[in-house]
């Protein structure tokens, strides 16, 4: 019989993820709200004109379909995925690859293969960070177990979980490290950061049509989900963080749920410390394993997310230019030794107190929000500036001769004008639209 897992064994597994340089690689994950083109109403999960109809004819043009009690949820090819979240917002998971100039193609070519499905159809998909227009009634559930147990647990431990659920789009980059020193203050940067990084890509101003008072009203739904396993915690700012620092705040969240015989088993509230010594209600005298664990992980949502590579998720998806944006953001600041110094630099006294307050003020003012003696739209500049000059000096270099830098162009003119694209809709909202929000189908559907 197999050894009972320790919490050594736990945070040993995040060491497997240390990868020399040479072996770093960026993915890139991009989140779409559907829409049907003649109502503008989300698209249900079955029917004629459905999201099961758009992975049936992915599937057709060479992805492989993953069923889930007969029903498919989810495509994979070539080290990528495309999966659905709980309200149907369909996400490309891409695959690890060395340069953002292949992360442009491979979302490229994504959204022309959707365009051909989505012109038949005739339906679209926004890049914006949360639904502008319906309600949470209005949008189909996905037929996937583990959204269950969370519509189920969610309402239970904070207001904003459902929405979050249903509602909301983010744009994610995936980088690597090399050892644990050097995951640490990968993610101390990240997490002291993040908030400008949603200040920046503020992409959400709308609810129920009309304006919400918030420029990344995704980012506001985070504030108010189960806090327990999301938000900045207060150990990511230890001078002493670690695998097991990670690891002792991962099993202090509860649990949603573990798996067996492909089946979802509802442990919401539980202790995956009891699990740990065979003391969990659901599966009494059964011991976790490694599978367990790194589903427990997945049920975890801080802004900074720590797997065997690190999770940067503060930023609302956008169009096109935004999703190649942000991993080209991380990469220029945490890729290139001199401008993570420099990150650091910027950083290093900046506490986890004052990190919070920001991240609570920037879903409503953005660039605006103040910082001690800054403004987060000088703090944006600073950081631009780093990841700029970071990745002239990676000088990864397409057909045309052209650096990563090329794809900080949408970050740069936010901050030469000191305008999200949250601020740009609003305009829009209150001028050209006058007051019609139908008109952001149209203007942020992408191309």
């Amino acid at each position: 019989m197999p050894q009972p897992l320790t919490p050594d064994d736990l945070h040993s597994w995040f060491a497997q993820g240390c990868k020399p340089r040479s072996d770093w690689r960026i993915g890139t994950e991009h989140e779409k709200i559907g829409f049907c083109m003649d109502s503008f109403q989300p698209i249900p999960y079955a029917g004629a004109r459905s999201i099961r109809r758009v992975l049936e004819m992915l599937a057709e043009r060479g992805w492989q379909p993953v069923e889930e009690m007969g029903q498919v949820i989810a495509l994979k090819r070539d080290g990528a995925s495309v999966t659905l979240e709980p309200g149907g917002q369909l996400e490309l998971s891409g695959a690890p690859l060395a340069t953002i100039h292949e992360t442009c193609c491979e979302t490229r070519s994504h959204h022309q293969m959707l365009r051909e499905i989505s012109d038949e159809l005739r339906i679209g998909f926004l890049g914006l960070g949360f639904q502008p227009k319906w309600q949470r009634s209005d949008i189909d559930w996905m037929p996937k177990a583990r959204y269950a147990v969370m519509r189920r647990y969610m309402p239970k431990v904070g207001a904003g979980g459902l929405d979050m659920m249903l509602r909301t789009a983010t744009v994610q980059a995936n980088l690597d490290y090399a050892s644990e020193a050097d995951m640490a203050r990968k993610l101390r940067i990240a997490a002291a950061l993040q908030p400008v990084v949603t200040a920046l890509f503020a992409a959400s101003p709308f609810e129920g049509g009309k304006p919400s008072g918030y420029l990344s009203r995704r980012a506001a739904c985070w504030l108010d989900t189960d806090a327990d396993r999301t938000g900045m915690p207060a150990c990511f700012f230890d001078d002493d963080f670690s695998f097991a620092t990670y690891t002792e705040w991962a099993l202090d969240a509860p649990m949603y749920f573990v798996m067996r015989e492909d089946r979802y088993i509802d442990c919401s509230g539980a202790s995956f410390r009891d699990f740990l010594v065979g003391r969990l209600t659901q599966l009494p005298g059964e011991y976790a394993t490694m599978d367990d664990w790194e589903l427990h992980l997945s049920t975890l949502f801080p802004d900074v997310r720590l797997k065997q590579f690190i999770e940067m998720r503060g930023a609302d998806a956008g169009g096109w230019p935004w999703i190649c944006a942000l991993p080209a953001l991380w990469k220029g600041v945490l890729y290139d030794k001199q401008a993570e110094d420099a990150a650091w630099a910027m950083i290093a006294d900046w506490r986890h107190d004052e990190v919070i307050a920001l991240r609570e003020r920037v879903p409503i003012d953005a660039l605006r929000t103040p910082f001690r003696d800054r403004s987060v739209l000088q703090l944006a500049e600073e950081m631009l500036t780093i990841a700029k000059n970071g990745l002239k000096r990676l000088d990864a270099r397409n057909a045309r001769g052209d650096d990563e830098s090329i794809f900080l162009r949408p970050l740069m003119r936010a901050v030469e004008s000191g305008q999200t694209q949250a601020d740009g809709w609003l305009a829009a909202y209150h001028e050209a639209w006058q007051g019609n929000i139908d008109r952001i189908f149209v203007e942020a559907m992408h191309p």
